[in-house]
């Protein structure tokens, strides 16, 4: 019995966990309340557009960990680039520093882009 109660848990917190990667297009603006929405693409490429309320800091920066290490870890992060080459990247070394709650937003800018038109 305390396996099978073991097993109904350990599948309960699995299931109910946060996801690793949405496709952006399944963002939802109430998800962000409370939230870290970071644009890991580089300055020129955020100033042509953006998702509201993003916080652009440069996955080529030298300095990105640093930048990244300063925000606060007890917040879920949701990370975007162009295509999501760049986003998952930077959502392991996330991870890597310590965030619990990291989601990489697949498909990028661009897919966003492509669905509001």
């Amino acid at each position: 019995m305390k396996k099978l109660y073991f097993i109904m848990s350990f599948l309960l917190v699995v299931a109910c966990g946060p996801k690793e990667n949405i496709p952006i297009t399944d963002l939802q603006e109430d998800t962000l309340k409370n939230a870290l929405l970071i644009d890991v693409r580089t300055p020129e490429e955020y100033s042509l557009g953006h998702l509201v309320e993003a916080t652009n800091i440069n996955w080529y920066n030298a300095d990105f960990k640093d930048k990244i290490g300063e925000l606060d870890r007890s917040k879920t992060v949701y990370v975007y680039c162009k295509a999501g080459g760049r986003s998952a990247k930077a959502a392991a070394v996330f991870r890597e520093l310590g965030f619990k709650n990291v989601v990489n937003l697949e498909g990028g800018y661009d897919v966003y882009l492509e669905a509001k038109e």
